[in-house]
């Protein structure tokens, strides 16, 4: 039998967890704005690791450099404290990312739901192993619409999540208020 006030409750519940908590923190709540010094470092820790991993895959006629690095570099600049942001997820995220997609790909190639299977099988391996990287689902992404051979392991993922990450350590530790990483493993 349907109990009405039970699904009331749970409706409103629903619906506070949408929208109330909008007016615990008006429009005007003070958002933190990062110090200019960190914005300096972030712009030119990012500039120099895109263009660097961009110059390399000039040179060396590799591709070394995909859409999902932008976000990386977001975060590995941006905000290099977060746990998001350390080499065992960058690295270790899209490794499994780029594993995970490509073999779905090669069991059930690309179609809406093998995208689907692979961003969420990618988004609870990272879970379980503790390497959660956001741009890791666009990885997953990529390798399915893309449908590269089993080299993209390598190349771009690993060998440009390498480049990212040592730039990240190079160029986070020239100021000095900040420290990347805060741990490796």
């Amino acid at each position: 039998m349907l109990n009405f006030r039970k699904l009331q409750s749970k409706w409103q519940t629903y619906w506070f967890k949408l929208f109330g908590r909008w007016r615990s923190c008006p429009i005007t709540c003070p958002i933190e704005r990062p110090h200019r010094k960190h914005v300096f470092w972030s712009w030119f820790g990012s500039c120099c690791a895109i263009a660097i991993t961009a110059y390399l895959a000039t040179i060396s006629n590799s591709p070394l450099i995909m859409a999902p690095f932008g976000a990386t570099s977001v975060l590995i600049f941006g905000i290099p404290e977060s746990p998001f942001a350390q080499p065992r997820n960058v690295i270790g995220g899209n490794l499994l990312a780029a594993l995970i997609a490509l073999t779905i790909l090669s069991i059930f190639g690309s179609s809406p739901l093998s995208m689907g299977l692979a961003v969420a099988t990618v988004i609870a391996t990272m879970q379980i192993t503790n390497t959660l990287h956001p741009p890791s689902g666009a990885v997953a992404l990529v390798v399915m619409m893309t449908k590269p051979n089993w080299q993209f392991l390598v190349t771009p993922t690993l060998e440009g999540s390498i480049i990212l990450v040592t730039c990240a350590v190079i160029f986070n530790n020239f100021a000095e208020d900040r420290t990347y990483p805060k741990h490796w493993l």
